[in-house]
Parts: structure tokens; C-alpha cells; sequence
């Protein structure tokens, strides 16, 4: 566990910054094991650890399944939620100021969602998704109520190429006035891939503005496709 918490903070953070800035989004490979994912994989059929599954196709979410965690939360998964947090509040923070947005982020996650269950949001986020063949997900955003955190990562959990083909990570951009930008994404295993939860600010000839995001999973061709998704603010529901 001290291996990961390590890999979080030897990342550089001033060049992740930099790229969500531009992009939106931005990749830190390698910070999962060969073991750690397989344990993350396992642990999908252990239903004591979840509070909700949701099948895809019923809601026209795509076509797959995924679980929410309940609290407690396993050790992996609460260290990566409680130290990925600080690094990316800095960055939401000073997006949020650049947009004029009166919303502060604490530095640590506990007090943020304490904010969130003072809105009667209680309820974990963390969630594991599984794709079959052919198997996708549409494009949408994670925002769960009136308190949310604007950066959200995706861990995968499967080797692309090897234990599935297609599936790929497909993020949306909106510019005003403008058609959308599609942006194809293909993280190894292992690998925490951070993102947008709705919008990143754009500098014009007028200040900042906002490009609103979305998300979503491409088809996936063969084999399976496992992946850990970790939203920092807590749900209603």
C-alpha cells in the first residue's frame, strides 16, 4: 500500500497540472500492480462489498454492468481516493477561480465530504465496471448532486490488446459554437487516468469559459474489460 501512496506522491504533479489545463485530462501510468488489479478484479463477485449494482442496458447506459462500494471503503481504494484528492483539489480550485466559480475545495478529502453529507449525500461513488463483448458505455457525466468535485480518474484494471480489443476511453469536448471534439484514450493496465467531471476552463479573447465534457467506453470487441472508477464527492443515492 506504501508503494502506491509513494507512486501518488513521486508523481509530478506540475506536469499533470499542466495537461489537465490544456486537455482536460491527463495520465499517470503504472501506479496499480499486476496483483493489485487481479485482487480489484477478484473482488467484483465478493457482493458483501457493495452497495448497488447496476445492469446497463436497463437504464440505456450502454451495455455492461457495475457495482458500488460501500462504506468502509478496501484499504487500496481508500488510499487512492484520500491522496489522489490534495493534487487535484489545486487544480479544481484554481479553475474554479479562473471562472469566477465561488467554490473552494478543502485540502483534505474527509472534510469535503463532509460538506457532501451535510447535503445528504452519504453515499459512496467508488465503483468497478465490467464489459463483455460488444459491451459499451454512453457518454455521460458523474454528477451525483448538488455537491460535486469537478476531476474525477479511471484506473484500468484489464491489458488493453490482451484481455480485450476495442473498449477504448472516449471523452467528448463541447466548445461554444463549435461541433464536438472527440478524444480517443487507451490507458494500460495499471495506469490512473484523470479527467474532467463536466467542463475545464478555455481561455478566449474574453477571459476564461467554459468546455463542457463528457465521457464514455467504445465498444468493446473481444475478451473482457474491467476498470476502477473513482469519484471523489458522495451520492444521494
Amino acid at each position: 500500500m506504501t508503494s502506491i501512496i509513494q507512486k501518488i506522491e513521486d508523481t509530478d504533479w506540475q506536469n499533470i497540472t499542466e495537461e489537465m489545463h490544456q486537455n482536460g485530462y491527463a495520465l499517470i501510468p503504472g501506479v496499480l500492480t499486476e496483483e493489485d488489479c487481479q485482487s480489484l478484479i477478484l473482488a467484483y463477485d465478493q457482493a458483501s462489498l457493495y452497495r448497488k449494482t447496476v445492469i446497463m442496458a436497463r437504464h440505456r447506459f450502454g451495455l455492461g454492468e457495475y457495482r458500488y462500494f460501500d462504506y468502509p471503503l478496501p484499504d487500496l481504494i481508500q488510499n487512492l481516493r484520500t491522496h489522489l484528492y490534495p493534487h487535484l483539489a489545486s487544480i479544481a480550485n484554481s479553475w474554479f477561480k479562473a471562472l469566477h466559480i465561488d467554490m473552494h475545495y478543502p485540502s483534505k478529502h474527509s472534510a469535503f465530504l463532509q460538506q457532501c453529507h451535510s447535503a445528504n449525500q452519504q453515499k459512496a461513488t467508488v465503483l468497478i465496471l465490467k464489459y463483455g463483448e460488444g459491451g459499451f458505455n454512453t457518454l455521460h457525466q458523474d454528477l451525483y448532486g448538488d455537491i460535486y468535485f469537478p476531476i474525477q480518474a479511471v484506473l484500468m484494471l484489464s491489458d488493453p490488446d490482451k484481455d480485450f480489443t476495442g473498449g477504448e476511453f472516449v471523452l467528448t469536448q463541447q466548445v461554444p459554437r463549435a461541433q464536438s471534439k472527440a478524444i480517443v484514450i487507451k490507458p494500460k493496465k495499471g495506469d490512473v487516468l484523470i479527467f474532467t467531471t463536466n467542463f475545464k476552463p478555455e481561455k478566449g479573447s474574453k477571459g476564461y469559459y467554459r468546455v463542457h465534457m463528457k465521457h464514455g467506453v467504445s465498444e468493446v470487441k473481444q475478451g473482457k474489460r474491467y476498470a476502477l472508477g473513482i469519484i471523489f464527492h458522495d451520492a444521494t443515492s
